[in-house]
């Protein structure tokens, strides 16, 4: 077992936080794959992990990121990554980066995902950061009103650039 982080209070029960290891990567790509989005976009459960083998094993071996699950009854009820970014601005602050925040389907309502977004911000803390940011996709409106209630500010537009064909470049 992976590196306790902590112990989360929920409506359920004990979630028990701690670093992902490989031997996650099949539950954690099914949480990844269990909403919407995230079915158009991840490999089914019997998929080649080949990909997310080698994702992991960076996030793994640098400092700056953490990748976290937590644990109720021996299942993976929850994750999500923890990303410290170092910054010339704001006077040098580093930043937490928030990612891939997901709650099994059949905890979803229980607390879980509250309770991983304070330990995060706890964390970021810890680690003097001076900000923790996320993203969510503009079409996941109830993400939107989750983060709102737990005091992110949609301060910022964000704009990705998919790299899988050749960005148009125009003067």
């Amino acid at each position: 077992m992976g590196t306790t982080l902590g112990t989360l209070t929920v409506d359920t029960g004990d979630v028990v936080l701690r670093r992902a290891e490989a031997g996650d990567l099949p539950a954690l790509v099914a949480l990844l794959a269990d909403d919407r989005l995230g079915s158009t976009r991840e490999a089914a459960a019997d998929a080649d992990l080949a990909p997310y083998r080698r994702a992991f094993a960076q996030i793994d071996a640098d400092a700056g990121h953490l990748l976290v699950v937590g644990e109720a009854a021996d299942e993976i009820v929850g994750t999500l990554q923890l990303t410290f970014i170092p910054g010339l601005s704001r006077r040098g602050a580093v930043r937490a980066q928030i990612e891939a925040v997901r709650v099994r389907s059949g905890h979803r309502g229980a607390g879980v995902g509250a309770a991983l977004i304070g330990w995060a911000i706890g964390e970021a803390g810890r680690r003097d950061c001076g900000l923790v940011q996320l993203t969510t996709d503009k079409s996941r409106v109830d993400a939107q009103r989750f983060y709102e209630r737990l005091g992110f500010v949609a301060s910022h537009e964000g704009f990705k650039l998919e790299l899988s064909a050749p960005p148009r470049l125009t003067p």
